[in-house]
C-alpha cells in the first residue's frame, strides 16, 4: 500500500529530506542525557525495586512523539504532490471498414494455425495502431453480415474480430456483396477520407440468391468516393482442398484467387492490390497500409499535481501538542 502511495508521489523540495539525517543523532543525543541523569545506588538485594509504575514505563514516550512529529514535519516541508498525469489524443482521422472473408476456405492451414486465425491477428494489430480512426468491421462468405458500425470504441471492435470464426455465415464467396456491404457502411461518414480494406483467399462464387456482383459493387464505391485496398490472402498456384463426395473422400487442387478481379477493384478506386503469401507477409501488407494512409494526430498532455502536504502538517502539531500535554500532566514534575 505505501509503495503504491509513493509510485505517485513527487516531492516539491526533496532537498529538506535530507534532515531525516539528523534523527539518528536526537536519539543519541537523547540516550546519552538519559544515562547521565540516571542514578545508581548499590545495594544487596533490588527485590524492593523490582516494581514499575505506568509513569516509568512510559518515560520515553514524550521523545518517541518528539520524535514522530519531527519526521512530520520535515515530509511536510518537502512538500509531497500527487501525480496526475492525463494525455489526450486527437485529431482528424479517417473511416475505416475491415471487410474480411469467413469462408470455409479460410480454415486453410497454409498459413498457421490457419488463414482466419492470422487473418485476425493482423487485424487487430492493425486496430490498435490506428488511435484517431473509426473503424467498422464487415465479414463475408456466402452472404455478407455487419459485425461492428463504424465506431472510435476500439475495445468493442477488438472483441468482435477475436469472435470471428468460419460457419457464422452462409458458406460461399460473395465478394461483391461483402464490399456492397462496408461500402454502404460509410455513406453517412463525413470524414474526408473513406477505406476499405477487403480480405480474402477466394473468388466470386455465383449464387441464384446474390444481389450485387463484384462490378457493381466497384461501381457502388466509385460513386460514394470510397478507396479500397484488397487483399489476396493465399499461398502460390494450387492448393489441395479436401471434398466429400458420393464416391468417397477426394482431394483436388484449386486455385483460391481471383487476382484479376481484386487488382481491378483497388485500381478503379485509388487502392492498391496485396499478394499474401504467409503471416509475415500480411503484417507487411497491413503496415504499408498503415503508412499510406496517414493521419493527423495532436497528442496534449496535462499534468495535475495535488497537494499533499496537509495531513503531514496537521499531525506534526498533534504528536508535539500530545507531547506538551504529557508533559504537564502524566509526566509533570514537582519541584
Amino acid at each position: 500500500m505505501l509503495n503504491e502511495w509513493l509510485r505517485h508521489i513527487d516531492f516539491a523540495y526533496p532537498e529538506f529530506l535530507s534532515l531525516f539525517a539528523w534523527l539518528p543523532f536526537l536519539v543519541w543525543w537523547y540516550v546519552k542525557k538519559t544515562n547521565k541523569q540516571s542514578g545508581t545506588v548499590r545495594v544487596s538485594s533490588i527485590h524492593s525495586f523490582t516494581g514499575t509504575s505506568i509513569k516509568t514505563k512510559l518515560r520515553h514516550l514524550s521523545f518517541a512523539l518528539r520524535l514522530l512529529g519531527l519526521s512530520c514535519l520535515i515530509l511536510a516541508l518537502a512538500r509531497p504532490q500527487k501525480r496526475n498525469d492525463e494525455q489526450l489524443t486527437g485529431g482528424e482521422g479517417i473511416d475505416i471498414v475491415l471487410c474480411m472473408d469467413v469462408s470455409g476456405s479460410m480454415l486453410s492451414r497454409d498459413f498457421q494455425p490457419n488463414r482466419l486465425e492470422v487473418a485476425k491477428e493482423m487485424a487487430a494489430s492493425f486496430i490498435r495502431n490506428r488511435p484517431v480512426d473509426r473503424i467498422g468491421l464487415v465479414i463475408f462468405s456466402g452472404e455478407s453480415y455487419t459485425m461492428c458500425p463504424i465506431t472510435s470504441d476500439k475495445n468493442t471492435l477488438l472483441t468482435q474480430v477475436a469472435s470471428l470464426r468460419s460457419g457464422l455465415l452462409q458458406d460461399g464467396t460473395l465478394i461483391g456483396e461483402g464490399l456492397a456491404t462496408a461500402v454502404d457502411r460509410l455513406t453517412d461518414s463525413k470524414a474526408k477520407s473513406k477505406v476499405v480494406v477487403l480480405l480474402t483467399d477466394g473468388k466470386e462464387e455465383t449464387t441464384e440468391d446474390r444481389i450485387i456482383d463484384p462490378l457493381m459493387a466497384l461501381e457502388i464505391a466509385k460513386t460514394r468516393n470510397v478507396k479500397v485496398y484488397t487483399i489476396g490472402m493465399a499461398q502460390e498456384g494450387y492448393v489441395p482442398v479436401v471434398e466429400k463426395t458420393k464416391a468417397g473422400i477426394k482431394t483436388k487442387e484449386v486455385k483460391f484467387l481471383d487476382e484479376d478481379l481484386l487488382r481491378k477493384i483497388a485500381i478503379e478506386t485509388g487502392g492498391e492490390y496485396f499478394r499474401a503469401r504467409d503471416k509475415k507477409g500480411l503484417q507487411e501488407i497491413y503496415d504499408r497500409i498503415d503508412k499510406m494512409e496517414k493521419v493527423k494526430i495532436e497528442q496534449s498532455a496535462f499534468k495535475r499535481t495535488e497537494e499533499k502536504f496537509l495531513p503531514f502538517v496537521l499531525a506534526a502539531l498533534a504528536f508535539l501538542f500530545l507531547e506538551i500535554l504529557l508533559k504537564f500532566t502524566v509526566f509533570r514534575k514537582f519541584p
